[in-house]
């Protein structure tokens, strides 16, 4: 999904450095973590296979490339990637409603960027027909476009995806703030030279420089987006 972009002088705060907000969907925006591994547990389980919740940790974040190719080694279920990629997308969409639960934070800070016509883009390793699904709870008029892991040849943990959101809403890395929940997507962000917004949500994230952890999206607004171009 893309839409039309404005021009960069009246996207932003007068005399701001911040260009735009590049946000991770799920774990961060909705709380949608649990769904995918009640999804992946189902499905080894109809294939005889018990997962170690252990595997819970190296599966989240990452594309369902890496994750589902990680569990069918650790497993050693009789079944292709592809044919694992259908079952996991189809068990997520049988857990989900119509509308989803959203991460603490995420309708408010969604409004305030808005409202102050803040660039962003929805920046996920679910495939399209996830994150279409999804954005009808998060309300697809928030961003000017969307990038979906089977959209572009690497994902997370590479830079591809947050370089692509960058220069499709015309900003400079540099001057985008990413927001993410794992340690693949932050990663990601960083390699792209992204400021990063960590919101841990399954493993552990230690603050490093250009990353700044915080407990919830409740303590992320746009006055603290603008500081983090200083740090």
């Amino acid at each position: 999904m893309t839409s039309t972009v404005p021009a960069l002088g009246t996207r932003t705060a007068e005399g701001s450095a911040l260009q735009a907000v590049l946000l991770d969907m799920d774990g961060t925006l909705v709380d949608t973590e649990g769904f995918w591994w009640d999804a992946e547990v189902a499905v080894f389980g109809s294939l005889g296979h018990a997962l170690d919740e252990a595997w819970r940790e190296v599966v989240v974040g990452g594309p369902m490339t890496r994750s589902a190719g990680f569990l069918i080694e650790a497993t050693g279920a009789d079944i292709t990637l592809p044919e694992l990629t259908v079952l996991l997308n189809d068990g997520f969409e049988e857990r989900i409603n119509s509308v989803l639960p959203l991460m603490p934070g995420a309708a408010r800070l969604l409004a305030e960027l808005a409202a102050h016509e803040v660039p962003m883009a929805l920046v996920s390793a679910s495939h399209r027909r996830i994150i279409d699904r999804v954005l009808t709870s998060l309300g697809p008029e928030h961003f000017a476009l969307t990038v979906a892991g089977d959209e572009v040849e690497r994902t997370k943990p590479y830079p591809d995806p947050y370089l692509l959101a960058a220069a499709g809403l015309g900003a400079d890395p540099a001057r985008c703030a990413v927001i993410e929940d794992t340690a693949t997507g932050v990663a990601a962000a960083e390699a792209a030279g992204c400021h990063v917004v960590a919101v841990p949500s399954v493993a552990p994230i230690a603050p490093a420089h250009r990353r700044t952890v915080v407990p919830s999206l409740e303590h992320v607004n746009l006055p603290f987006l603008h500081g983090l171009m200083g740090y």
